[in-house]
């Protein structure tokens, strides 16, 4: 069985790392070079950088930014925000990023997991969703959880699988920054619908957390941010509580 992964995720907000609750009411969290150096100190074992708010002009700051981490780590690490087109990944990839991650450029344009699998390969496509319970039904919302669309999200992640996703980041925006847990539920649902890695994602706020979304829905990996940003969980005493539950993680 393949190790499960805990990742450190960085909200970049104008070269800054913020958080919020409910993908608002956002607040700064540190510089994300340091904290990128801090997180692989401890022992995670990959890290997700996502600008909330790329626009072209800010494209640049984000190319220096994943030269300054790639220069400070050495474990796996992903970008996303605002990759409309193969340029933008090629750009991030040879700046030195591991895998690229895409939201809302995938849902207007679905034909873009096809062109990014191809030209980089499938182990390099992140393609992350938001989603939000409206009416007793999962849709995908896009622009930071600002649009919500008609898509199903289930629907959605079994395309993007099939069109060379290698990877899908599924955020609960209902969970996202409340503490009060992952979404086990639509994690199982999911991870038992596709066949390629799913990263829990909203709603980590206790050690405990990370362990029942491992037991319960089986993802090979579970992601936060504020509780490793402000210290409330440090990832090796995370890590010796996950071995305790048996489940595997690495050194």
């Amino acid at each position: 069985m393949l190790a499960k992964r805990i990742i450190p995720c960085l909200d970049v907000k104008d070269g800054r790392t913020v958080k919020g609750v409910n993908f608002v009411d956002l607040r700064d969290a540190g510089d994300p070079v340091e904290l990128a150096w801090n997180y692989s100190q401890q022992g995670a074992d990959e890290l997700v950088f996502l600008d909330i708010t790329a626009t072209n002009e800010r494209r640049k700051t984000m190319i220096e930014l994943v030269k300054a981490v790639a220069r400070q780590i050495n474990i796996p690490f992903t970008i996303g925000g605002g990759i409309n087109e193969l340029a933008d990944a090629d750009a991030l990839l040879n700046a030195g990023a591991d895998k690229i991650s895409i939201n809302s450029a995938a849902v207007r344009g679905p034909q873009l997991i096809d062109d990014l699998a191809r030209a980089f390969g499938v182990q390099f496509v992140v393609v992350a969703v938001d989603t939000k319970l409206v009416k007793d039904t999962n849709l995908v919302h896009l622009n930071g959880g600002r649009i919500a669309t008609g898509k199903e999200t289930l629907s959605w992640i079994k395309e993007a699988e099939s069109r060379g996703a290698g990877e899908i980041l599924l955020t609960s925006m209902d969970h996202d920054g409340t503490k009060a847990g992952f979404d086990n539920t639509l994690l199982k649902t999911v991870n038992d619908a596709v066949h390629i890695p799913v990263i829990a994602s909203g709603g980590a706020g206790s050690v405990e957390h990370f362990t029942e979304v491992f037991q319960k829905s089986n993802v090979d990996a579970a992601l936060a941010a504020s509780v490793f940003h402000y210290g409330e969980i440090m990832i090796p005493e995370l890590k010796a509580v996950l071995r305790q539950n048996q489940i595997q993680v690495r050194a």
